[in-house]
């Protein structure tokens, strides 16, 4: 059986939040991303994670058209990367100490809030995908200076970090940490031993690409066969069996899968009642795992 909440900044929250990524899909329909919102609560989703380029800011203006009222909604956002509208990328780097108050103030802005209770600090030193480079290599140090005085200041609520290796981890323990986001999965744990120290360290463990690969040549969880036989013997998806594995490895999963549609946002919340016996949680634990690392241009 696994636990249904866990600690997160502070308070407990339910361990299947809601990733706003998915919501720029419906840029063109607001009434549909304002309904899969408030459906989202309607199914105890408690903690939901945005990003100012989500959408170019469509995530952010939902949420706070949305959720501003829902008083016991955790919102968490990330700054690192700025919107980059027109661009290869639909971001561009800003790691820069006064990059990082700006994106704090543009998401206190976009989110009609006066303080953001977590903001994860999005390294990008591992991981699929960009990597810094030039004048946005800069020293964790400089980064945590500011990101502490901003919670000094009362403008954040908790830090959180993202995208990093077990060595910067070490390094910003003394500055209190909420939470780690990094790309973990059933095929991809590199970051085994960050996982256990986090929860050694009573943080949060909030993994994106949950389900492995979404760039070409990462490994997936739904190709593997030990997934598809277990997710048949349940009557449950395959991408449901990957989630419940992650709750089931470490007590402080909090997971935050991201959709444009109601009926898939309900099939991610119902991974909570999915229980594995000791031999089908073995056969999944033996799962090779293989690396994320794969850049992206």
């Amino acid at each position: 059986m696994i636990t249904a909440t866990a600690s997160f900044a502070a308070r407990r929250v339910l361990r299947i939040g809601y990733g706003a990524l998915q919501l720029g899909r419906l840029h063109d329909r607001r009434g549909e991303a304002v309904a899969l919102l408030r459906r989202a609560v309607e199914l105890g989703v408690d903690h939901v994670d945005t990003a100012e380029f989500y959408g170019f800011g469509f995530a952010n203006d939902m949420i706070r058209e949305v959720l501003r009222s829902q008083g016991g909604v955790l919102v968490v956002t990330k700054v690192g990367a700025d919107p980059n509208p027109g661009g290869h990328l639909p971001l561009r780097l800003a790691q820069r100490p006064e990059q990082l108050r700006a994106s704090v103030e543009n998401n206190l802005r976009s989110l009609g809030l006066d303080r953001l209770p977590v903001v994860n600090l999005r390294r990008l030193d591992s991981g699929p995908g960009l990597r810094p480079e030039g004048d946005q290599v800069v020293d964790l140090d400089d980064q945590l200076a500011v990101m502490t005085a901003l919670r000094d200041e009362g403008k954040i609520g908790a830090i959180g970090l993202s995208s990093i290796t077990l060595d910067v981890l070490r390094r910003a323990l003394p500055a209190g940490i909420a939470c780690v986001q990094n790309a973990y999965s059933l095929v991809s744990r590199d970051d085994e031993a960050m996982l256990q120290l986090c929860v050694a360290e009573g943080i949060a463990w909030v993994p994106f690409f949950p389900l492995g690969g979404a760039f070409p040549g990462l490994p997936k969880v739904t190709d593997e066969p030990a997934v598809l036989a277990v997710a048949e013997s349940l009557g449950v998806t395959p991408s449901q069996v990957g989630l419940a594995w992650l709750l089931h490895h470490a007590p402080n999963v909090l997971l935050i899968p991201g959709t444009a549609n109601a009926a898939h946002l309900e099939a991610n919340m119902a991974v909570s009642d999915i229980t594995f016996d000791a031999v089908t949680l073995a056969t999944l634990d033996v799962i090779e795992s293989r690396s994320n690392e794969v850049p992206i241009g």
